[in-house]
């Protein structure tokens, strides 16, 4: 993944948490997939996640049916694309237009 698809995803992920199209961390995640309200469209795991929190995003996302894509983005990074601080281990997008453009700036990578 080059740094400017990188960015390109990073960018889009802002736009989602400018929209507050976005829920993140993986409890909330979680939630959101249980209850489906709001509908979540993709799920976004850091690339560095402990190996318990990425197996269990992907049985839940895997059970409700839900893509999950682990990019080459670490959670530090991910959190200061969305404004947040510290790590952020996924976030899920609960816009389907919103859903497009990110999917459209993964298929570059």
């Amino acid at each position: 993944m080059s740094a400017t698809e990188m960015q390109k995803t990073l960018n889009a992920l802002g736009l989602c948490a400018r929209a507050r199209k976005l829920i993140t961390g993986t409890p909330m995640v979680c939630d959101a997939l249980k209850h489906r309200k709001p509908p979540v469209f993709l799920v976004l795991s850091a690339k560095d996640n402990a190996e318990n929190t990425a197996k269990r995003l992907s049985d839940r996302c895997r059970f409700y049916e839900v893509p999950l894509v682990t990019p080459e983005i670490d959670g530090a990074t991910l959190a200061r694309a969305i404004g947040k601080s510290g790590h952020v281990a996924a976030v899920a997008i609960t816009d389907e237009h919103l859903c497009r453009l990110v999917e459209t700036t993964l298929k570059t990578i």
